[in-house]
């Protein structure tokens, strides 16, 4: 019986426009990457610009890198194959645009906040809260546009690829909802309503699965597109592709603890995330071995096609990070690699080899398809790939070696018992070799994006733009709702969108639900500890300083329970010293040491010349300067409601505290002003600016309402509301 077939137009504008953005934010990604790894050896390069230090455009090149460069790309993808998957053009043109634009809208809010110091200062999620809001609504408008076209398609199955695709709206919906529950002081502040453990414990629940729904399953969806057709080969296992995505998006959502391993989380939670880590190596291999065999009688053309050769790597790369990450959940490999350059090298293998290089082989593949045309230079293209390729290896090897020399020098004890490298900077010239090849090695990929931008902009000239392609299907007659007996159960479950997406979302609710809401609810789970006491304003001013400089990039406050770090910085840190700490501040990397045991360590003008000058305090130092904290004025009109907010979070402040706040900041920073003078040379440079600003007819800001001071007291609060005996002494 001949089908009579219907005619429609695919939308390639929308896809033009995310390809268009992909390659601009992922130069700008690159070129903010390769800004930082400079920053290590030139560390005050750009000494005195607040707005280009290290702390504030760390987050803005992990969120370019994400969500502009690797988001432009998600939507690039999914909106060209979903409609030629689907036989039909998306649901709605107005929600395309809206998705669009409004992601571009996002992008730009972040260029602009993140180097201010507008920051949750929560890893991957640090924009603040109304542009929070504007993701959940671009989020959502992506995601019933996709699945409005599932439901209006003319293919009777859905594709495995378009199962990957809504794995990823539903958990990103569900991850970037939950972890950002918090509380608005004004228009860029916010609070977390989670602190401490409980913080923790969401915010890497969200981290690794950002990693996981954000950064693999749309490029597992990608995957399992592109590479049929850049090879013009069936996938090569259908089965394995179903328990490929079952297994994946189930296994995923418990993983996060491994982050938290040796931390002051629960024990059985670390446990609960090591175990699912190590399962997801199945999954994760088994998918990337589903690719690479589509290729089985096409690695001729792998050879002579730059798309193929960037298609394998990417999946090679892989096939390594996720060997690597449940090799990293072991708690004696994580014990070695936790806060070392270790991570940051697996971090790059995903991102430059697996997102990076799946995005150039998508891009080669569309834009000659989409322009009717052949691509420019395939010569350049392969030169792009190696030159690449190259990169990544000189990225990302200095780092694994880092790693490692950092792990040594600091777990080395002598004969004595004494730390063989006592002095944490000693480590840090040690590595500096490596932090140079590591920008070699970022020159490197950088130029090969700009030599395809160049082919890209030549292939695109030659071609014809065609925003409109026609198409014709064969009308989809009405789908029943039952599954025949010959039907096997996954089959039927493809002709069923909405429940399949129902499913979905049941089989990662699981997971988090199970480690999540036990935090929530049951109030043994962080152990009470009578001497720790809420912050007082000026230690929360100066905490929200340290926030918004992004200290915790660089500096952990969290000491795990090891012989080297109790001996190099103190005793190891508790769940209940935590619970006022709205958001948690324990990082992920030591670029410099741990400070958690900070406080009283040394004196108030010791921190003060080592902001000022860091070199002047720790010779050797790759920390910049933060002069501007020394000479502006601490901004305290919100303090009162920071107060306020907190306590209806739980911390305890009273009314009076919170009345009297200004009296009590006024008292601890004139002791930090009085101890300050008791530096000759501070007195007469503090002196001296003094009588220049009268004689001048300028304002003078005394020391005591300066954001230097607030920051002095809030480092040396850290760590000082236990106190520890020295077991040994007591016994002797």
């Amino acid at each position: 019986m001949n089908m009579k077939t219907e005619q429609f137009y695919y939308d390639n504008k929308i896809v033009k426009n995310f390809i268009y953005a992909t390659i601009f934010w992922g130069i700008v990604a690159m070129a903010v990457g390769l800004y930082l790894a400079l920053l290590f050896i030139f560390p005050n390069m750009t000494e005195n610009i607040s707005w280009l230090s290290f702390g504030r455009l760390r987050p803005l090149h992990t969120n370019a890198a994400i969500f502009a460069f690797v988001g432009n790309t998600i939507f690039a993808g999914v909106y060209y194959s979903s409609q030629r998957l689907l036989k039909t053009r998306m649901w709605s043109d107005f929600l395309s645009k809206l998705n669009f634009w409004g992601w571009q809208a996002i992008i730009v809010a972040a260029a602009i906040t993140l180097p201010m110091g507008y920051t949750s200062t929560k890893e991957y999620a640090e924009l603040e809260w109304p542009i929070d809001i504007a993701i959940a609504i671009v989020w959502v408008a992506f995601g019933l546009n996709l699945i409005m076209t599932m439901v209006k398609r003319r293919q009777r199955h859905i594709y495995v690829a378009i199962w990957f695709y809504v794995a990823t709206f539903v958990t990103v919906a569900v991850l970037h909802i939950v972890n950002n529950l918090e509380v608005p002081v004004y228009f860029f502040k916010s609070y977390s309503i989670y602190a401490g453990v409980q913080d923790a414990l969401v915010q890497w629940w969200y981290g690794h699965n950002a990693v996981a729904f954000f950064l693999t399953t749309p490029f597992l969806g990608l995957m399992y597109y592109y590479i049929p057709k850049a090879a013009n080969r069936p996938i090569y296992s259908y089965r394995l592709s179903i328990i490929h995505f079952w297994s994946l998006i189930f296994i995923y959502i418990w993983a996060g603890p491994h982050h938290l391993l040796y931390s002051s989380l629960p024990e059985w939670a670390q446990n609960l995330g090591v175990a699912f880590s190590v399962m997801l190596l199945a999954p994760s291999w088994g998918g990337m071995i589903n690719g690479l065999l589509t290729l089985r009688g096409a690695w001729d053309k792998v050879r002579t096609d730059p798309v193929l050769k960037f298609l394998v790597v990417a999946i090679t790369g892989y096939g390594m990070a996720t060997f690597e990450g449940p090799m990293l959940s072991l708690k004696n490999v994580n014990a070695i690699a936790h806060y070392t350059d270790w991570i940051v090298a697996h971090v790059h293998v995903g991102a430059l080899a697996w997102n990076g290089f799946m995005a150039f082989g998508v891009i080669y593949w569309m834009i000659p398809r989409m322009f009717k045309t052949k691509l420019y230079s395939t010569k350049l293209a392969n030169a792009h790939f190696w030159v690449g390729t190259l990169g990544i290896v000189l990225y990302t090897v200095p780092l694994y070696v880092a790693g490692f020399t950092q792990a040594s020098m600091w777990k080395q004890f002598d004969p004595d018992g004494s730390l063989t490298y006592g002095n944490f900077l000693e480590t840090v010239t040690q590595i500096m070799p490596m932090y140079m090849m590591r920008a070699i090695g970022g020159t490197l990929y950088i130029t090969g994006a700009f030599i395809l931008l160049y082919n890209v902009v030549k292939t695109i000239k030659s071609g014809v733009p065609v925003e409109d392609e026609l198409a014709e299907a064969p009308a989809l007659t009405k789908v029943t709702t039952q599954r025949t007996k010959s039907e096997g159960w996954h089959s039927w479950l493809e002709r069923r969108p909405v429940k399949f997406t129902i499913y979905t979302t049941i089989a990662i609710l699981i997971g988090g639900m199970v480690q999540i809401i036990p935090s929530l609810i049951v109030d043994e789970y962080v152990p009470v500890i009578s001497t720790v006491k809420p912050y007082t304003p000026l230690e929360l001013e100066g905490r929200d300083l340290y926030i918004r400089e992004g200290c915790v990039n660089c500096h952990s406050q969290s000491i795990r329970p090891f012989r080297s770090e109790v001996e190099r910085y103190g005793e190891y840190s508790k769940s209940g010293e935590f619970v006022y700490d709205h958001p948690f501040l324990w990082g992920s990397k030591r670029t410099g040491p741990d400070l958690h045991r900070i406080g009283g360590k040394y004196s108030d003008n010791w921190h003060f010349n080592h902001m000022y000058d860091p070199q002047s305090t720790s010779s050797g130092s790759i920390m910049p300067s933060y002069k501007w904290l020394t000479v502006a004025e601490l901004n305290t009109k919100h303090t009162q409601k920071k107060m306020n907010v907190l306590a209806g979070l739980g911390v305890p402040y009273t009314e009076e505290e919170i009345e009297n706040a200004y009296e009590w900041m006024d008292e601890q920073a004139s002791q930090i002003e009085e101890n300050l003078h008791e530096d000759p040379d501070f007195r007469r440079s503090y002196e001296a600016d003094k009588k220049y600003a009268e004689d001048n007819g300028m304002r003078f800001v005394p020391m005591k309402n300066r954001e230097i001071t607030a920051m002095i007291a809030y480092l040396q609060r850290l760590g000082t509301d236990i106190k520890v005996k020295d077991e040994q002494a007591k016994n002797e």
